[in-house]
């Protein structure tokens, strides 16, 4: 039986950010942190105080996280990044609204005296019985994971140990997260205290010049603890007091989606019985009855919930191998209820999520396989395009030639030339697509375009059939896609307002295209008229690419049949890093990384000099034991991880990988954690720092073979669209959708019975 938590995370906007540069404007970007660990650092949004980011993730969580919090940073190229503000969500609070957190929150200061983390190994006893005055004894071993307060990316912990009015310090051990102190203390133990007597175990980090800065704290009542006359373990440090910050409401508010999700996953046969029911609801076209359950859900779901509902039923049916049944009767089902063709999958039904999902699901590939060339070419060229008069800047176009300023016809012109040059090369791009189309795609626009053709088939709806396509196609998946190309992953960042606005102008063209309609486009924008002739062009090449997309399946060419097919498990991650491998070796005083090209299949890990060339080395999945951040003091990089594997003869191996960004570090994480879930002889300790001068530089420990001391992380991973599909984990969730909406379900379910019966009897 698995267990987890899912938390769904919507990182919407943020409005009235305070100022904190030259401009009168800021920088803004977010953090997100699980329990003080970064695991996801949104785009930049330069030069605005009201960012819209718009960016969403699915973080999949250990059942004990406590906290999700969201920094907001100012970015700056010169200096050290400015901290603007923080939200922070309690697991409890995300438990007690299972429909989820969805608002505007205040962003508020950062108290240095809040921002703990960590832990602390402690053993408190009473010593002395009887007429011997007894002793309170306070042990302190070890503590990891401390926050980092000083510019080498490390602390100086001490501690602090008082108890009825006295006090104790440790020694200080200098430049480490992870002290070893085993020093202990004792103190008379004063039976009068009652339910007052207090032991408070204070961590700080030490500073030369300023003041100490607080790690954080323990406190232990003496009274419950005399009862078990002793305690050991490792105890979470807390903050030292909430302070009420006197700048709350005023630097500014995020808006934020959050929700959470708990996870028991049973073995596949406990499911067995729904996933038969639901394959039979869709194979019973076949024999000619109606697909009741289907039709129960989609009546009964709300759409609050439908997007959900479709991702979850989609992705089991791709598990089954009936989505396209599945698909079919929805189509049917939407086909029935439309008398205008004109409003046919316009609207956000089961049907048109589901279609939605599906082609995220499965023709990820694809599409960036058409739509990467066009726009890493607008990305990389940022030419100003502008058809709208009224929104013409002179200043931004710039010169026409010397001492010439472009006019306003001159800037209108070349944006239509240049428009005109991108939109030929994405429809050519999408005309050469058909070849490569992912099969299951093509069979399943197939029976959307007949289906729709037997609901219209008078010639006044001959175009119907094309924009049935063209509205899943065009409208909900390319074009969002050529928009916002950073949540269809085509960008690692969200375009700059100059390519925003050029983007946006090409798949207003696209749309227009898929509508099949320029006249309805130029009566709302006139000033989109320039591109009709380009635009009918493009949609009498659409409907031939349409016709040749539809017609695909009837290919016998093995090699059109196994092209690009959906892989379901088998999905690689691979890009190039920069990394090194140590054996029994330390590690060298210069830079010991080299940029390979690293791909991570079903089995191993492998890399080599380029993409193409010879593999350098690899490591075979199931021999990895851990996979683990490394201390951004050891590279000076906060951004690199480390796979530790075991050899055959016994002996341990590190991997050193160096990625460009927080994101990708997670993306790399997540990807071999998940890979290597089920492998046995995992760590449960490991060296954040690296061996070197003769020591770990974490925890200062002498010996290379000394255990770790750090627990590793295994649960913290990020969801992407490659991952493999869980048949289990979908039928979960479905059971659980339709235990919510079982009396609903049941209510619909007497009601068409009824409506069947007096059919019958009519006729």
């Amino acid at each position: 039986m698995a267990k987890r938590s899912t938390l769904f995370i919507r990182i919407v906007e943020g409005k009235n950010l305070p100022i904190k540069d030259i401009t009168g404007s800021s920088d803004p970007y977010c953090i997100v942190k699980i329990d003080n660990e970064a695991i996801i650092r949104t785009a930049t949004i330069w030069k605005t105080l009201s960012p819209f980011w718009g960016e969403e993730y699915t973080v999949h969580l250990p059942p004990y996280f406590r906290t999700v919090s969201f920094y907001v940073l100012d970015e700056d190229s010169l200096s050290r990044d400015d901290v603007i503000g923080k939200v922070s969500i309690s697991k409890e609070l995300l438990t007690a609204k299972p429909q989820g957190v969805d608002g505007w929150m205040n962003l508020t200061e950062i108290d240095p005296d809040e921002e703990v983390q960590g832990e602390i190994h402690l053993q408190i006893s009473v010593l002395g019985d009887g007429d011997i005055p007894r002793k309170l004894c306070c042990q302190v071993l070890e503590a990891r994971d401390l926050a980092k307060k000083d510019r080498n990316g490390a602390s100086d912990p001490f501690v602090r140990v008082r108890y009825n009015g006295k006090m104790y310090e440790s020694a200080v051990v200098k430049k480490s997260c992870y002290p070893r102190w085993n020093e202990s203390f004792e103190f008379e133990l004063d039976e009068t205290l009652a339910d007052t007597g207090l032991l408070s175990v204070e961590v700080w980090d030490w500073d030369l010049v300023s003041r100490n800065d607080f790690l954080g704290k323990v406190l232990f009542n003496i009274n419950k603890l005399q009862s078990a006359q002793q305690e050991e373990g490792w105890f979470r440090l807390g903050p030292d007091k909430s302070k009420h910050s006197e700048y709350e409401g005023t630097l500014g508010s995020l808006r934020l989606q959050l929700r959470l999700r708990d996870e028991v996953v049973l073995p596949s046969s406990h499911y067995k019985p729904l996933t038969e029911l639901l394959s039979q609801s869709v194979g019973s076209q076949l024999n000619g009855n109606w697909p009741d359950f289907i039709m129960l859900i989609d009546e009964t779901t709300t759409a609050e919930s439908r997007q959900e509902v479709a991702n979850n039923l989609v992705k089991l049916f791709l598990g089954q191998g009936l989505v396209k049944e599945f698909l079919d009767v929805l189509f049917k089902l939407e086909l029935e209820k439309t008398t205008e063709p004109n409003t046919l999958f316009r609207s956000n039904s089961l049907a048109s999520k589901s279609m939605e999902s599906f082609l995220k699901v499965a023709g990820m590939q694809y599409l960036h396989r058409l739509l990467g060339p066009i726009i890493n070419r607008i990305f990389e060229e940022k030419k100003y395009v502008e058809l709208d008069p009224s929104k013409v800047e002179l200043k931004e176009a710039g010169c026409a030639g010397l001492h010439r300023q472009q006019t306003e016809s001159d800037i209108i012109q070349q944006s239509s030339s240049l428009l005109q040059s991108y939109l030929s090369e994405l429809l050519t791009s999408i005309l050469q697509s058909a070849s490569y189309c992912p099969l299951l795609i093509c069979q399943v626009f197939h029976q959307l375009y007949l289906r729709v053709q037997e609901r219209f088939p008078d010639p006044e709806y001959r175009k119907v059939k094309f924009i049935a396509v063209t509205s899943f196609l065009c409208l909900r998946f390319i074009s969002p896609a050529i928009m916002s190309p950073k949540l269809f992953h085509l960008r690692e960042k969200h375009a700059d307002a100059r390519t925003s606005r050029t983007l946006l102008l090409l798949a207003k063209a696209v749309q227009t295209i898929g509508n099949m309609d320029t006249l309805a486009c130029c009566s709302k924008e006139p000033w989109m008229v320039c591109l009709q002739p380009a635009i009918q062009q493009g949609i009498t090449q659409l409907k031939d690419f349409i016709t040749k997309l539809v017609n695909c399946h009837e290919s016998e060419d093995l090699e059109l049949q196994t092209r690009m097919s959906l892989q379901c498990g088998t999905m690689e991650k691979e890009g190039f890093l920069f990394l090194h491998r140590t054996k029994d070796k330390c590690m060298p005083m210069t830079s010991p990384f080299k940029k390979y090209y690293v791909t991570l299949s079903k089995d191993t890990l492998s890399y080599s000099r380029t993409q193409h060339s010879k593999k350098s080395s690899s490591i075979s999945l199931p021999k990895i034991r851990a996979v683990e951040k490394v201390e951004e003091k050891c590279f000076g990089s906060a951004n690199v991880m480390q796979i530790i594997s075991s050899e055959d003869s016994g002996l341990q191996e590190t991997l050193y990988l160096d990625c460009k960004s927080v994101n990708e570090l997670n993306h790399w994480l997540s990807a071999l954690r998940k890979a290597c879930s089920h492998n046995t002889n995992t760590m449960s300790c490991y060296h954040p720092g690296i061996y070197k001068a003769d020591r770990w530089s974490c925890c200062h420990q002498k010996e290379k073979s000394d255990p770790g001391c750090d627990k590793t992380r295994h649960g913290v991973t990020l969801q992407e669209w490659y991952d493999p599909l869980d048949p289990d984990l979908e039928a979960q969730l479905i059971y659980q959708h339709l235990r919510s909406v079982q009396h609903a379900m049941r209510d619909k379910y007497y009601k068409l019975r009824e409506q069947e019966e007096l059919r019958r009897q009519i006729q």
